[in-house]
């Protein structure tokens, strides 16, 4: 299944955050049940401020650092279950709150027992993952103090695509875009799945090659591959681009840029496989020098159960004014 979030890159960061807070809230809001605290999550702040002293609702806010509504709710919760009670002040436009007895005592508790097991849970996480995220973390929340999302994005022009090489840790990314745009139209065949979960021993190992193309503020967004199939020829194969993408022109970048790659590999034939169906990436195809080519369908056809068209580099044949249209799905 698809992944929107992720899928949307740098774009959805903060939806993405706030996904991941709320699966990790919910096995807190677990935690908390079982070790006897009639408490949320978003009240375990409010009661570690609290444990230093009296507040009033902007002092909470502040060293808290979230809205002063959010606070106020949060204060409202705990009073009505006996954790918080107002304090007599001499100013009576300043409300300060204190922990009642029940409330230090799940204080207590908290501290010696619910917050140690929750953070040892945390710790493992972050020991599968990295260990420097907390300090990514920290960091982002700075520069946001600096400057906000909207500041930022006020100021921000999108610029041009990017070109990035294949190293291991992006074989995933290739993996799923891949899957993506060929199960929205085909059935995932054997030999996708083969080069598919194995890019570099059935790509990069044997001479071939995998670019992908990076979008400002949305990430990696396509992927294609050269694959090496005899002492010089090279398939053109694995194009994909992500929906969020269509419109950048980032499937032409790709191919460009792929043609280049297989030019410098002074790969003959370059030639490609492809369906019918794919009418946009064929005329694309055509307008970048592929040619309609019967031997290579002859030669290569069998590989895809879905491919009926063959095509062929041939340079000299490109069709410079054919109208530019975005692939919706590749090779």
């Amino acid at each position: 299944m698809r992944d929107v979030i992720a899928d949307m890159g740098p774009a959805f960061l903060g939806s993405r955050l706030k996904r991941l807070a709320e699966r990790m809230q919910a096995g807190a809001t677990t935690a908390i049940a079982n070790a006897g605290v009639p408490l949320q999550p978003a009240h375990m702040a409010v009661l570690a401020a609290l444990r230093v002293g009296p507040m009033n609702v902007g002092q909470l806010a502040g060293v808290i650092g979230i809205s002063q509504p959010g606070v106020t709710r949060s204060v409202s919760q705990m009073a009505k279950l006996g954790i918080l009670a107002d304090l007599p002040a001499s100013d009576q436009r300043t409300r300060l709150v204190e922990l009642t007895s029940r409330g230090r005592a799940f204080a207590e508790l908290a501290v010696t027992e619910l917050w140690p097991r929750i953070g040892m849970a945390a710790e493992e996480l972050l020991a599968d993952t990295s260990p420097s995220f907390l300090l990514q973390l920290a960091a982002i929340e700075r520069a946001l103090d600096h400057a906000s999302i909207a500041q930022r994005a006020e100021r921000a022009r999108p610029g041009g695509l990017r070109l990035r090489e294949f190293d291991d840790a992006l074989a995933a990314v290739f993996h799923d875009i891949n899957v993506e745009w060929i199960s929205a139209m085909f059935t995932l065949e054997a030999t996708d799945q083969d080069v598919l979960e194995n890019p570099r021993e059935r790509i990069i190992d044997s001479g071939g090659v995998i670019l992908f193309v990076e979008a400002p503020g949305l990430g990696i967004v396509g992927t294609c591959a050269l694959q090496k199939t005899g002492p010089s020829s090279f398939e053109l194969t694995k194009l994909g681009v992500r929906e969020v993408a269509r419109g950048l022109k980032a499937g032409e970048f790709l191919l460009e840029a792929a043609v280049a790659r297989a030019t410098a590999l002074q790969a003959d034939p370059l030639y490609l496989l492809t369906s019918r169906k794919c009418a946009a990436a064929i005329h694309l195809y055509e307008k970048l020098g592929f040619a309609h080519d019967t031997e290579i369908m002859n030669d290569y056809g069998s590989r895809y159960q879905r491919r009926d068209v063959a095509m062929k580099y041939i340079a000299e044949g490109a069709h410079p004014e054919a109208e530019a249209s975005e692939p919706a799905e590749g090779a």
